[in-house]
């Protein structure tokens, strides 16, 4: 890759189809963005590189600042998540929910909360979240791959519930 180019997200990060966590594919280029991005992607790449600490850090000045916290309650809760804070992050995840006022922003915060449920191994709770989110995404017409992400999260769920 020649200097000045920018790879694109799916070269650089993806999400696992078995854990349902985003992963790392190229850590240089996500180090390297680090640098050049705002604040709140940020927090969401020291996740991504498992610096859930600093994230937390710097996630908790992002929301002391921010008028609007939707945005920074997602990334901490998501960094807390990173630290199996299950208490921390469905603090936030409920604040942010109170704050979504939109199916498109509760969309969002019920996929978040299904990915903490299936991380905390709550595998049908976690299904009805992904199936809700789906549901949020199709009302909005505008989200259908957000609502099929939805659809194969609700499915790996689904398959753990089975699995004896």
């Amino acid at each position: 890759m020649t200097s000045g180019q920018v790879k694109p997200p799916g070269d650089i990060w993806r999400t696992d189809p078995a854990t349902l966590r985003d992963v790392v594919l190229d850590r240089a280029v996500m180090e390297d963005r680090l640098t050049q991005c705002p604040a709140l992607e940020r927090v969401w790449i020291l996740c991504l590189l498992d610096r859930p600490q600093e994230a937390i850090t710097e996630g908790l000045d992002l929301l002391a600042g921010a008028s609007d916290r939707f945005r920074p309650l997602l990334v901490l809760a998501q960094a807390y998540q990173r630290q199996y804070s299950w208490h921390e992050a469905t603090r936030l995840h409920e604040e942010a929910l109170r704050l979504a006022r939109t199916p498109a922003r509760e969309a969002l915060v019920r996929r978040q909360i299904g990915g903490r449920l299936f991380d905390e191994a709550r595998y049908r709770e976690a299904a009805a979240e992904f199936e809700w989110a789906r549901d949020l995404y199709r009302s909005t017409g505008q989200r259908e791959h957000l609502a099929q992400a939805c659809q194969q999260a609700l499915n790996r769920a689904r398959q753990l519930t089975s699995t004896p």
